[in-house]
């Protein structure tokens, strides 16, 4: 009887748990609650997910993504911020306003002008198109755009020509320490040598002008000064027109805006603004190079110069304090 209980028993031990519950203090049936998560249950056989790496409660969730109207503010603030530093410190576009220096240029170009250069110590050059304030009221009588406030907007950004400012454009003909002169109709000489202007000078003008105003002349471009001509010859009013101001008809170094580099707009017009080949010619630059490299880059130069002296009182400095 005994072995007939105890069989039955053993046989059916599945079938009696269901009536009951499995007594906690005995050893096989914690195993079997245990073996396969032994620092995941709980008391109440439930799975502690979230300590074993699942998605509890612990879980940081992910953050809501910012809806795009709630960015966009953001967005355009970045992007005025870069425009105006770009603007302010890189390039700025600039509207052609007259036809003096066609045909290079044509009244209602845009042209972006490379403000970064200056920045480093860079001063003109022969043969660049640069964009300067006006020196001495030299727009006199000119008329002046009236823009909306849209327009005012975009030319404070940089991505519209400014209608306020005065500026102009023109050829750097002569540096510092040049002499230009014209006799006749031409050509026009700088440091005594001829330039070829066939390949900028509008067609059918003459280098020179033949006038009692200021076409004829022999002049000495002092240092910090540039001296400035139009394309269009008979149709600019530039450093020749204007040598009874206060500079002489000069136009100051710090007043150059910057270098004009591209032709933007219209499209069909796009181009770069290369420096003439007959501004290159043997003999023409009366400086020496080590006054050009300076002229260049003087920062440079500074920088160079000082740092050995840095690093060396910096290294006498240190052995003093070992000893």
């Amino acid at each position: 009887m005994g072995d007939v209980a105890v069989g039955a028993r053993s046989g059916h031990d599945g079938e009696e748990h269901r009536g009951r519950p499995v007594d906690a203090a005995d050893p096989a049936a914690d195993s079997a609650v245990t073996s396969g998560n032994d620092s995941g249950a709980t008391e109440d056989g439930t799975a502690e997910q979230g300590a074993g790496g699942g998605s509890g409660d612990s879980t940081p969730r992910p953050k809501k993504p910012r809806s795009f109207w709630k960015e966009l503010p953001i967005l355009i603030g970045i992007a005025l911020v870069l425009a105006l530093l770009i603007k302010t410190f890189l390039v700025q576009a600039f509207s052609i306003p007259s036809d003096s220096m066609q045909n290079t240029l044509q009244q209602g170009d845009r042209v972006l002008v490379d403000k970064l250069t200056p920045w480093f110590g860079s001063e003109p050059e022969r043969g660049e198109v640069v964009v300067f304030h006006d020196p001495d009221n030299w727009l006199a009588g000119e008329p002046t755009a009236d823009p909306n406030a849209v327009q005012t907007f975009l030319s404070w950004i940089g991505l519209m020509p400014s209608a306020e400012e005065k500026d102009l454009i023109k050829r750097v003909i002569g540096v510092g320490g040049d002499t230009v002169s014209c006799e006749g109709t031409g050509p026009l000489k700088v440091n005594g040598h001829a330039l070829d202007e066939t390949s900028y000078v509008y067609a059918g003008n003459t280098p020179c002008s033949q006038d009692d105003q200021g076409g004829q002349f022999t002049v000495k471009v002092p240092k910090g000064y540039i001296w400035v001509m139009g394309d269009h010859r008979q149709n600019s009013r530039d450093s020749r027109y204007n040598q009874t101001d206060r500079h002489h008809g000069m136009v100051p170094v710090k007043d150059v805006v910057g270098r004009a580099i591209v032709k933007a707009w219209p499209i069909d017009r796009w181009g770069t603004l290369p420096k003439p080949d007959t501004f290159d010619q043997a003999g023409i630059n009366t400086q020496s190079s080590a006054s050009a490299a300076l002229t260049v880059a003087p920062q440079g130069l500074a920088l160079a110069g000082v740092v050995p002296v840095a690093l060396w009182r910096r290294r006498k400095s240190t052995i003093e304090r070992t000893r």
